[in-house]
């Protein structure tokens, strides 16, 4: 067995016996890909928002970090129209084989607390959230429902 899915295996088996607060985890047919759902947080324009999230790791997996990805894109400063995610900590070069799963979804959940336009995914949603943080939050919902 690869170091990839030695270490894919038991980050799987972590989360199936203690669970991540707001994330479900719905399909992991393939080991590869797994599919689940982030909850918006609570007090967060995402409120009572589901975004089916899509993990991909690859065969260099803890070394290089897996794609996340949005299956149902929310209108977010950090996340491209395609639902791919903008994240320092995802990027090759400030990755760690430290990181996990389950710190990664904290991490991602997090950004819908406190979004950060500096580094835009989508400038149309940076702007707005900069310029008009009500008309923002109010678009962030209605695109979550």
């Amino acid at each position: 067995m690869t170091l990839a899915l030695k270490r894919i295996n038991k980050e799987l088996e972590s989360i199936k016996k203690e669970e991540i607060e707001g994330f479900t985890l719905t399909n992991y047919e393939s080991i590869w890909i797994w599919k689940g759902i982030l909850y918006g947080p609570k007090d967060s324009p995402y409120e009572n928002g589901k975004f089916p999230i899509q993990i991909t790791f690859n065969e260099d997996y803890p070394i290089k970090p897996p794609s996340f990805k949005f299956l149902k894109v929310p209108f977010h400063p950090n996340i491209y129209r395609d639902g791919k995610i903008c994240m320092d900590i995802l990027e090759i070069g400030n990755w760690t084989p430290s990181q996990n799963i389950r710190t990664i979804l904290i991490s991602i959940r997090s950004l819908f607390m406190d979004p950060n336009p500096n580094s835009p995914a989508n400038a149309d949603a940076a702007k707005l959230y900069i310029s008009n943080i009500d008309l923002f939050n109010k678009t962030a919902k209605e695109k979550s429902d």
